[in-house]
């Protein structure tokens, strides 16, 4: 099935690159750092609010793809054009998501405590959708195609475990600063495009074994 083409490995670094995103890295420090002055379990719960909301996102996900089991071949081959689509726009920097990028993420962050944090965690995952647009559409895409809520909710379960590392080391770090995390994001497009390359890949891979190895 399509699970084995996301690795662990894979999906975890998939979630440490949507971090990596320029409109949700330069908004970090300000999202975590004030909220580690209003309990040091905050960020914690930041982070997983937004694990919650993906891993969300793959049962959902799952589930669709479940119920649409015998379209399977239009799955496919729907599957395959996003994932082509989603590594061509990450490889020539075509923004297909950033118009919809711009949120009040800051909203909401003053109220102090582990509850709050995590209601804005959840309503993050949510907003940074457009961020991490791309890769985010191409593992629910696989997700899809497998059709199964446990291999979703593990698949994203990582992907979130990915996204998390990053987000609680500039919590809990008062070594990163401002100055830092832009000199971070100057490798922002070179990790985009790597990752826009292994999309494409992938989405040539799927078009190779579902319709040509059979003709050659």
């Amino acid at each position: 099935m399509y699970y084995e083409a996301i690795s662990p490995l894979a999906a975890f670094s998939a979630g440490i690159i949507s971090v990596l995103s320029p409109c949700i890295l330069p908004l970090l420090p300000a999202v975590l750092a004030s909220s580690t002055g209003k309990g040091k379990l905050r960020p914690l719960a930041i982070v997983l609010g937004v694990s919650i909301s993906f891993t969300l996102m793959g049962v959902v996900t799952s589930a669709f793809g479940a119920v649409f089991q015998e379209y399977i071949g239009q799955l496919k081959i729907l599957a395959e054009i996003l994932i082509i689509t989603m590594g061509i726009a990450m490889l020539f920097e075509i923004s297909l998501f950033n118009a919809f990028a711009r949120f009040p993420l800051l909203a909401g962050m003053n109220e102090g405590g582990p509850i709050s944090g995590l209601l804005l965690g959840l309503s993050l995952g949510v907003l940074w959708i457009p961020c991490v647009g791309p890769i985010l559409a191409s593992i629910l895409t696989m997700v899809a195609l497998e059709g199964n809520a446990a291999t979703g909710a593990l698949t994203l379960s990582i992907y979130s475990a990915g996204f998390a590392v990053p987000m609680l080391l500039l919590a809990y770090s008062a070594h990163l600063s401002t100055s830092k995390i832009k000199l971070i994001s100057k490798y922002d497009v070179a990790f985009k495009k790597g990752a826009g390359v292994v999309l494409l890949l992938v989405g040539l891979w799927m078009v190779y074994q579902n319709h040509l190895r059979w003709l050659l």
